[in-house]
């Protein structure tokens, strides 16, 4: 379509705002093909000159988009498998790899996989998100496009492409997210009474009255807890995925690993969940006066071992099951009165029943493991008492000034 001299390469239209680009790095010709508008292959054509003009060009190359997720999420399994690799590095999670996988392959890979990536415009990566968020939720697809911009960002420091085409493209809006439920005291006070007596009793109150995290809270062992000192060490989590099961894993940030206090109830609490423990392995019965000091718990004992099936014996480190665990407790807490509630709307309510009891936010966010800001911006949430407190306070200053 365009003739130009031989140091600035050519334009040739091959279809409906398609275009071919031919341009000369070092003498060696390439080719690329270019979706959009003339002017904005005119401009393409310019930067591919320029990039072979300052050393960063990148000749063109056949890896198709799926072929590259796929060496990309290999190379995140490897690292994964190396732990020493893996706690160095920080990397992310094998729950979090696998839903990498999942989102990727599902989604992105059907429609743009076959594509090789040099070749890919910003405004098919547009079209993508639009068609996705016909079918799914926005906060998905907006982790999409953050898992495919990662993604891509690797293959530009690998050299494999100039720009990653995700970086240009049209982010989708999260949307506001869903904060979940916050109970003021006498709410959270009435749900715990409701789960009193119940096997699901001593976590649901060790989650309420800590800020743990459900996984945090599944992977404590009896070594964790200082009845002396009254402190409850927090350290690993558990999490669970199609590939490695059931497994203990780090804390998801270095925050995560905390030694919080405790109050005397819950040691309680959780020194009678301990007695129950050795007398089921001295095969002691409830009542029995004996002496349970010479019973000694493996030094891995979890506090919350999971249930034995009928038939099975009891094991006091058996991983517990999160998701069945979870789906129990929004059982019994829409029996109760609270539709909707959520095992992780524990946590917040802690945190934010400490907030409006005025601990210092640094305090509140060491204790459960958060950055400050976020808990700013994520967990303070105001519960109706807190709101009407504020409402007196701003009452007081106008007394008087309104006739």
């Amino acid at each position: 379509m365009t003739k130009r001299s031989h140091g600035d390469g050519g334009i040739d239209q091959r279809g409906e705002n398609a275009y071919r680009l031919r341009y000369r790095i070092d003498g060696q010709r390439y080719t690329k093909t270019f979706k959009g508008t003339l002017k904005e292959a005119r401009k393409e054509l310019r930067r591919l000159i320029r990039s072979g003009d300052v050393g960063e060009h990148i000749a063109p190359d056949k890896m198709t988009l799926g072929a590259w997720i796929d060496r990309w999420l290999g190379l995140l399994n490897r690292q994964q498998a190396d732990e020493d690799v893996g706690r160095r590095r920080g990397l992310v999670s094998n729950r979090s790899v696998e839903r990498y996988e999942q989102l990727l392959r599902g989604h992105v890979v059907p429609v743009l996989g076959a594509r090789p990536m040099q070749l890919i415009q910003p405004s098919e990566i547009d079209d993508l998100y639009v068609d996705l968020e016909q079918r799914m939720a926005r906060r998905t697809v907006a982790h999409i496009h953050a898992i495919l911009g990662a993604c891509l960002k690797v293959a530009v420091r690998k050299g494999l492409i100039a720009v990653s085409p995700v970086s240009r493209a049209e982010a989708p809006s999260a949307g506001e997210s869903d904060h979940g439920i916050v109970l003021d005291q006498d709410q959270l006070r009435k749900l715990l009474e409701g789960f009193r007596g119940s096997a699901m009793f001593p976590i649901v109150m060790t989650l309420a009255l800590t800020g743990a995290r459900r996984s945090e809270a599944l992977a404590l062992r009896w070594c964790d807890l200082d009845v002396a000192n009254k402190t409850l060490r927090i350290e690993r989590a558990i999490e669970q995925t199609v590939k490695y099961g059931l497994a203990i894993k780090e804390p998801k940030t270095k925050r995560g690993k905390r030694t919080i206090a405790i109050d005397d109830d819950l040691i309680a609490l959780l020194c009678a969940e301990r007695e129950k423990h050795l007398r089921i392995l001295a095969g002691v019965p409830d009542g029995a006066a004996v002496d349970l000091s010479l019973i000694k718990l493996p030094e891995n004992a979890l506090m919350f071992p999971n249930l034995p099936a009928p038939g099975e014996d009891f094991s006091v480190t058996a991983l517990r099951k999160p998701t069945p665990f979870t789906k129990a407790f929004l059982r019994k807490a829409r029996v109760l009165g609270f539709p909707g509630l959520r095992l992780h709307d524990l946590r917040g309510s802690h945190e934010t029943l400490l907030l409006d009891a005025g601990v210092p936010v640094h305090v509140v966010a060491e204790r459960c493991g958060h950055d400050p800001t976020m808990l700013l911006r994520v967990y303070a949430k105001r519960t109706r008492k807190a709101d009407n407190v504020a409402a007196s306070v701003m009452g007081r200053l106008s007394k008087g000034l309104v006739r």
